[in-house]
């Protein structure tokens, strides 16, 4: 790599609370001395874009620390709806109180976040305007978070049509164009995972452990929410990588984790370390 190659054009995937590793990919980019000029994001990863873009994500991450299954019951505020589960309105707020909200177009680098027109399944970009009003039409995600309506438009998560929108982010001739792509699950890795607990379990003949075999059962993640969840989970990924291949970024950070699902953000240090240690090795490869 060129020692003149440092700014870098950087594009964070959809992913949930899987997103958190994008701070750690942040700082390990920021310490590696590397400048970002730009950034884009779909979901999750716009909400982590749009905190670096507004000089915030120190004290965002200090926040995330905060954050633990009680908070998180705290910041669900539940609705009532046919199309929802939650309004999402309690978790924007919480944020906007470390990262005011303020025009895209003031923002001290370019910033973009994309959603999803409900209505006639296109792509819509958020270039200007308020931030938190493109994350939290980017974060949308469907039968969760109540859609957003703008313009007109019936807004709902990025990552549907867009997961990593590499080919949104504003770009200057010599940058390098960094991806980084949590979308996918190592579902493999889980598997195997669970196999593995379930033959302890069975091995364990402890009058409390048959007592709970009996009351639960061994395929309890197996349902129509996992089994949607997961449908929805392989689409999006095989969006993303059509995207990478079509692009083709300079350095791409695919991270797929076993461990971690989209709704573990109480676990946001783990998460973070994982970004960390992924983007070294991306750059490390990178260099060689």
């Amino acid at each position: 790599m060129s020692q003149e190659r440092k700014d870098v054009a950087l594009v964070l995937s959809s992913g949930g609370a899987r997103g958190l590793v994008h701070i750690g990919v942040i700082e390990e980019l920021e310490e590696k001395g590397f400048h970002i000029t730009s950034i884009a994001g779909a979901s999750m990863g716009a909400l982590i874009g749009g905190v670096y873009a507004a000089g915030k994500l120190r004290e965002f991450r200090d926040w995330m620390k905060t954050v633990d299954k009680l908070k998180m019951l705290e910041l669900t505020d539940l609705s009532f709806s046919l199309n929802h589960l939650v309004k999402g309105e309690r978790i924007i707020d919480a944020i906007k109180e470390i990262v005011p909200d303020q025009p895209i177009e003031t923002l001290p680098i370019p910033y973009c976040a994309v959603a999803t027109d409900w209505e006639n399944g296109r792509e819509v970009t958020f270039r200007k305007g308020s931030l938190f009003g493109a994350i939290r039409a980017s974060i949308s995600l469907p039968a969760y978070y109540e859609p957003v309506r703008i313009n007109g438009m019936v807004l709902i998560d990025g990552g549907i049509v867009n997961p990593i929108p590499l080919n949104r982010v504003a770009r200057h001739k010599d940058d390098l164009l960094v991806g980084v792509d949590v979308s996918g699950h190592d579902y493999q890795g889980q598997s195997q995972l669970q196999h593995f607990i379930e033959q302890r379990r069975r091995r364990d003949k402890s009058l409390g452990h048959q007592i709970l075999s009996k009351l639960i059962p061994d395929n309890l993640d197996f349902n129509y929410y996992t089994l949607l969840s997961r449908t929805s989970s392989i689409m999006i990924r095989q969006n993303s990588k059509l995207m990478a291949q079509l692009t083709q970024p300079d350095i791409l950070i695919d991270i797929q984790l076993k461990r971690y699902g989209g709704f573990d953000y109480d676990k946001s240090e783990k998460l973070i370390a994982f970004g960390h240690s992924y983007a070294q090795k991306a750059i490390e490869k990178y260099i060689k």
